[in-house]
């Protein structure tokens, strides 16, 4: 079946998009002449013209970019921080061209034809919409013009490196102009998949070097070796572009926000002030079938003061819980908001379909009511006023311990409760754990025979056996004990540093006890129930 003719499309391209991103969304912000590099799986995936200049390249290894830059700045990729970055710029887009197709953050087509026709050809729609783009601070863009997506894209790449950040490919001259440009850029683009690399490396070794060279090959040839995927490559790289510019759906606003002027000082005035805003938010919502789970709150004080964090919720939110976090946020960003609340935005960071959240018909159950007593009692204390124990990571067990507020999920990643307790975190008390652990070590005496005090020398050697523990001023017999185990802390830090033992006790009376001597001091840890 033959192709379809190729769209004469129109492709911008942002290079360095992940830097881009991370200077418009990073707080506090990243001065613009720092070397930054944007690191995925230990590879740069992107870096500051800085960075660049001193000699820091894509695909490069960190290490090598770090012996190349000793000052560099490595930053994790984000795809939510690109996508997040990009979306208004492509809503700045589409109000001056609808119908944009977004690609992947940092490079967007458009159909030629429409623009074109309003703005009096292609060129000049490029360098309308590239003045658009410089209005708001995005400097650097590139357009491509040309018959098809994937040839727009390189003209765009080409650009780049002439004087002119707009590349236009006369319409039939698609063949022509990617000829001599490398068999890499079937790699490079986004058309084909993750695993055009391999098909290229392939190429590459059998000599073919540039994209005229791959479009030269029989088709059939290119089938029996390389199948569909193959006869589409080939397809692109001879200029035969068949793809539509396939128009994104805008999403609907589910943002909302609300300006204050002048500027208030008072949460409850703030709280009060976006009870309407609220209100709107949970119905833009609730329009289009969804419930918010995760809400990302925005303030920004009269002298530019930035807060923004994300607020869970055990279930989903309402208008009044989302009032209620707003005023939690002011009541715990009292030192980074030092001046009056002059914007508040809510944002959506996580939805859900509104029908997972439907009552049942009849009743939520214990849980439902438990959540909804908590929630309650959450509103009127205050976000840490009701706190639910969870397991976190640490040699001591009351480290072990961590309480977060109801509603709240304890962070992924690092800092995430399930990578601390996955720590190996040597000197820690294995399984069974004791089931009583006293907010604060109980002091006891252990001794041995005649009174002698006991104690643990540099060796991990007890003085004498131990025959009696004194708690509260009660004596008691042991029958049995074991250890020591060595707990050592932060021994490179003089200041810091914590050398203890743990023994484990069984009294006369059945009692079993965790216990620790640190110096010539013991202390009670827990105990076994």
């Amino acid at each position: 079946m033959a192709l379809e003719s190729p769209v004469r499309s129109l492709v911008l391209w942002f290079p360095d998009w992940p830097i881009t991103a991370l200077t418009r969304d990073a707080t506090p912000p990243i001065e613009p002449d720092r070397p930054v590099a944007v690191v995925e799986h230990n590879l740069v995936v992107a870096c500051s013209a800085a960075a660049r200049a001193e000699g820091v390249r894509r695909d490069q290894r960190r290490r090598d970019a770090q012996a190349r830059c000793p000052n560099l700045v490595i930053v994790p990729a984000d795809a939510a921080r690109d996508h997040r970055a990009f979306a208004p710029v492509v809503s700045l887009i589409e109000e001056k061209a609808p119908g944009v197709q977004l690609i992947r953050p940092g490079l967007c087509a458009l159909r030629a034809r429409g623009p074109a026709r309003y703005y009096g050809g292609e060129i000049e729609a490029a360098r309308v919409l590239l003045g658009a783009l410089r209005d708001i601070g995005l400097e650097g863009v590139r357009a491509g013009i040309a018959d098809g997506p994937f040839t727009a894209e390189q003209a765009a790449r080409y650009a780049a490196r002439a004087d002119d950040p707009v590349f236009a490919v006369p319409a039939g001259g698609a063949a022509g102009f990617l000829a001599p440009l490398s068999i890499a850029a079937l790699e490079s683009s986004s058309s084909p998949g993750r695993d055009a690399a391999d098909m290229v490396g392939l190429l590459a070794r059998l000599g073919i070097q540039t994209l005229g060279g791959f479009a030269a090959m029989e088709p059939d040839r290119v089938r029996e070796r390389f199948g569909e995927r193959g006869i589409r490559m080939h397809a692109l790289a001879a200029g035969r572009d068949s793809r539509p510019v396939e128009p994104r759906i805008p999403p609907p606003e589910l943002q909302r926000e609300v300006a204050f002027e002048p500027p208030l000082e008072i949460a409850d005035q703030v709280a009060f002030g976006m009870r309407l805003t609220a209100d709107a938010f949970i119905s833009g919502l609730g329009a289009v079938d969804l419930v918010c789970t995760e809400l990302r709150v925005e303030l920004v004080g009269d002298r530019g003061e930035r807060s923004e964090r994300v607020w869970l919720h055990p279930g989903s939110f309402d208008a009044a819980a989302v009032v209620d976090r707003v005023r939690w946020q002011l009541a715990e960003e009292q030192e980074a908001l030092r001046s009056g609340v002059a914007l508040v935005r809510i944002s959506p960071e996580a939805v859900d379909d509104a029908s997972h959240h439907a009552p049942a018909i009849f009743g939520g159950g214990p849980e439902e009511r438990v959540h909804h007593a908590l929630s309650r009692v959450q509103a009127m204390l205050g976000h840490r006023g009701v706190l639910t124990p969870a397991i976190g990571g640490g040699r001591w067990l009351t480290e072990r311990q961590v309480l977060v507020p109801w509603g709240d999920r304890h962070p992924k990643g690092a800092d995430g409760l399930a990578t601390q307790r996955s720590r190996p975190w040597p000197g820690s008390l294995p399984d069974p754990l004791p089931a009583t652990v006293f907010a604060e070590p109980v002091p006891v005496d252990v001794r041995a025979l005649g009174d002698a005090l006991i104690d643990v020398d540099e060796r991990g050697s007890v003085s004498a056996v131990p025959a009696f523990l004194i708690e509260s001023g009660r004596r008691r017999a042991i029958e049995a004990w074991a250890g020591p185990w060595p707990v050592i802390e932060r021994g490179w830090d003089a200041a810091r540093a914590r050398r203890a033992h743990r023994f484990q006790v069984v009294d006369a009376e059945g009692g079993a006890w965790l216990l620790v001597c640190e110096g010539d001091a013991w202390t009670a840890e827990a105990v076994y129930d």
